[in-house]
């Protein structure tokens, strides 16, 4: 297929990047709201959304994804059930702090951890799943290290949180690549079940504090977390997906925390330091770094683009 007829497939991958690059606004207007709470709710709109358009339009995918677990060996079986559930956990921690750094630290914080996501991703990959790393790469990952220092030295609490987010959805990706074989979209449909059958029975715990009623405000805007910064640009990937390797999402998905920083200081009036200014601009030569030489890359598999919050990443 020549550029031209990919156009179509381009777009909805810089519209699912440029959706989640403003998912501040709403999580900012729930910013008197309780994190758990609002976690309760997004996942389970989310799931419930899923599930609808799953019924109506994916059933033969759910079907196949059932055969596939049922007719495989017993260890097989097992990998599935353990990497699904840990998903699911990993998953249910990343949002829960993505919320909380967003609403409760900052957005530069919540946007740092999902620059170093990916380059923690291939550290993790060269050290559990033995993938290789050319000599750029490397550069880019002592450059990352040094970003952390900076950032560190100056305010270990952001530090802490963004590494926290960053290792929380690097290790589900990894969880994930080990299910590469199975679709992404009823992995994670059965992983929000899951995640909505953990955290169901600490609803109580999640709304301690300050009393919060549920208006209309409320169930709005996380209607909009869920239908319009999940599933939609979610659908924008796996239709991206089907022409635009995963390097070329790998590159988009930038535009997402780019978006973020730029919303902090501009919007939000959030300040940083000559110092966090420094770290940035580290980190950001770093991921250029990392991405050197994209055509030299073997065509990889189909991968998905999966949101933790508004934030992402890609499976490979």
């Amino acid at each position: 297929m020549d550029t031209s007829n990919k156009k179509p497939y381009y777009a909805a991958g810089l519209a699912a990047f440029i959706i989640w690059g403003f998912i501040p606004f709403p999580l900012k207007a729930l910013a008197a709201y309780p994190s758990g709470q609002i976690l309760y709710f997004r996942v389970a709109l989310s799931v419930a959304l899923l599930l609808v358009i799953s019924g109506l339009f994916r059933r033969k995918r759910i079907k196949e994804t059932f055969r596939q677990v049922k007719q495989s060996l017993p260890q097989e079986k097992r990998k599935f059930i353990l990497f699904t559930t840990l998903g699911a956990i990993l998953l249910t921690v990343n949002w829960l702090l993505f919320i909380y750094v967003i609403n409760h630290i900052n957005i530069q914080t919540g946007s740092f951890s999902y620059l170093l996501c990916p380059i923690i991703t291939a550290v993790l990959g060269f050290l559990l799943l033995k993938e290789e790393l050319r000599s750029n790469q490397w550069v880019a990952i002592g450059l990352s290290a040094i970003s952390c220092a900076l950032i560190g030295s100056g305010e270990i609490k952001s530090l802490l949180f963004s590494l926290m987010i960053a290792l929380t959805y690097a290790f589900y990706l990894i969880s994930q690549r080990i299910l590469k074989e199975y679709d992404k979209i009823v992995l994670l449909t059965l992983q929000l079940l899951l995640s909505f059958a953990l955290i169901g029975p600490f609803y109580s715990f999640f709304n301690e504090g300050p009393a919060t009623d549920l208006t209309t405000h409320f169930f709005l805007n996380v209607a909009v977390l869920s239908a319009v910064f999940t599933v939609l640009p979610l659908f924008l990937n796996l239709y991206a997906l089907k022409e635009l390797t995963s390097g070329t999402i790998g590159i988009l998905m930038y535009i997402n925390p780019i978006l973020n920083f730029l919303m902090a200081f501009l919007y939000f009036n959030e300040k940083a330091s000559l110092l966090q200014v420094l770290a940035y601009l580290i980190i950001f030569v770093s991921v250029i770094i990392y991405n050197i030489n994209l055509k030299g890359r073997k065509k990889r598999g189909d991968g998905l683009v999966i949101p933790p919050v508004g934030t992402t990443a890609v499976v490979k």
